[in-house]
């Protein structure tokens, strides 16, 4: 008899800030105060535009009691992830060490974030502040989409794969996230952010992980 079984497949982890509200407002406060050159990234290299802000590179390292309760609740289930992927008791957990880098976006109507990924990091994450006030009418408005892998490495599409049902199809994965939501993927997954087409502002952070053993 046929047997149909998966392979290499691509692990994501969610979560859920369990009381965001606070957290959210006083992050919201914060990046909009400091939405402006002296906190922009100055070398861009993925495509956006004008209605789409990007810091500098070093969100965790700033000293706010607000950034340092977002890093612990994002790093503790980066290193959650790792540990029950690779297999490592307490003892091996001990001896990891983590590089960051994390910065923030604030997109406004039309602003989108071109196709990406992230070098020199194993495994990257997105945690939202704010949703904004999406359009009814646009259901892609400010997503986070997720490119299949198969389409980076040219795969050949007809009618013997191009109907395949989930989990073996080649269709992109698309998340409308909400506040208080966190994403981990790894960081080689191509990876952009739709044109939000909605009111006020989506915020998110976005950040970048590398692993040592001390």
């Amino acid at each position: 008899m046929l047997q149909i079984q998966g392979q290499f497949a691509v692990p994501f982890a969610f979560d859920v800030h369990p009381d965001p509200a606070r957290l959210n407002a006083a992050l919201r406060t914060l990046f909009l105060a400091r939405e402006n050159g002296r906190f922009a990234n100055p070398n861009p290299y993925t495509v956006r535009n004008p209605e789409l802000f990007e810091s500098h590179f070093d969100l965790f390292g700033w000293p706010e009691p607000e950034i340092a309760h977002l890093r612990e609740f994002c790093l503790s289930r980066v290193v959650q992830l790792v540990c029950e992927l690779n297999g490592y008791d307490a003892a091996a957990r001990a001896r990891l060490r983590v590089r960051t880098d994390a910065w923030f976006h604030i997109t406004r109507r039309n602003g989108y974030f071109g196709v990406h990924n992230h070098p020199l990091a194993t495994w990257s994450g997105v945690y939202c502040v704010s949703a904004g006030q999406h359009d009814a009418h646009q259901p892609d408005s400010g997503a986070l989409v997720f490119l299949h892998p198969n389409s980076s490495a040219t795969m050949y599409s007809d009618p013997g794969n191009e109907a395949v049902k989930p989990p073996f199809g080649g269709g992109n994965s698309a998340y409308k996230l909400e506040p208080g939501q966190l994403v981990l993927f790894p960081s080689w997954l191509l990876h952009h952010v739709s044109p939000f087409f909605g009111e006020g502002e989506r915020i998110t952070v976005a950040f970048n992980c590398a692993f040592h053993r001390e």
